[in-house]
């Protein structure tokens, strides 16, 4: 018993962490107060009122990283969601038709496919502004390509099944045929693949952010918060790092869960 558990161990503090992520995410309570500034307080070494110290607007790190959670895994779910959503309509029907079909979505695939995504998304945010949900927009366009050929690739796999060849001489149409019976075979490879994409997507929004191209100055965010605190490694280096390590820990902690549904389902084929 002890033995299962201490392998599982990586996966329980993955779940620990996305959990914390999530609760702090929708309970603002928890983070109140973050954004509050004291000039006099400017870059404040940690004490008992500030665990981490503050930064150089005086705002209290522990909080302001707190606060952070909830662009962290709103922008990320909805991106890969997004996505996904995408990913399924385009992937399932190439996969299902066929022909020119088929053709025509994997060339635009492979077209899309050969843009560097996080330039390309620097370049647009950089024209049109940037702003947090319009980050979130143009990483949903830009992920969708890898999601059509996933869901393809895993739908061919299937495509000439028995079961398929039931649904087609029953005549339960092509929707039908896809949402119930082609999908669910698929749907291991899609659960894993939204983990992985909300860790890129957390990875490349933090980029922006920290760019100056992500959410407002007065918005909490771990991106920006790294940016702002980029100068004070000598004053309180808890500024930066309590961001970074927030970013790192819980794009590690969604690998995890994303490796551990793929393993699964490998298992589940066996």
């Amino acid at each position: 018993m002890m033995a299962r558990i201490w392998h599982r161990l990586p996966l329980i503090l993955a779940l620990v962490v996305l959990a914390a992520v999530v609760v702090l995410s929708v309970v603002p309570a928890l983070s109140a107060g973050a954004l509050d500034q004291d000039i006099m307080l400017s870059t404040a070494l940690p004490d008992a009122d500030h665990p981490l110290g503050t930064d150089a607007l005086g705002r209290d790190v522990l909080k302001l990283t707190l606060a952070g959670a909830r662009t962290a895994i709103i922008g990320p779910v909805t991106i890969a969601l997004g996505a996904m959503a995408v990913g399924l309509v385009f992937g399932l029907t190439a996969a299902y038709v066929g022909g020119w079909v088929d053709w025509i979505i994997s060339r635009v695939v492979e077209l899309m496919l050969s843009l560097p995504t996080l330039l390309l998304a620097i370049v647009v945010a950089g024209v049109i502004g940037g702003g947090y949900w319009t980050n979130v927009l143009v990483f949903v366009i830009l992920y969708a390509p890898y999601e059509v050929r996933l869901v393809r690739s895993g739908a061919l796999a299937h495509i000439n099944d028995p079961f398929l060849d039931a649904a087609r001489l029953l005549e339960l149409g092509p929707l039908r045929t896809l949402a119930f019976h082609l999908f669910p075979v698929i749907r291991p490879l899609v659960g894993a693949a939204l983990f992985l994409d909300m860790s890129n997507a957390l990875v490349s929004l933090s980029s922006l952010s920290f760019l100056g191209l992500g959410v407002s100055p007065q918005d909490a965010d771990w991106g920006r918060q790294l940016s702002d605190a980029r100068n004070l490694l000598f004053d309180n280096p808890y500024a930066a790092i309590a961001p970074g390590v927030a970013i790192i820990v819980t794009s590690i902690a969604l690998n995890i869960v994303g490796d551990f549904i793929t393993e699964q389902s490998e298992k589940a084929e066996r």
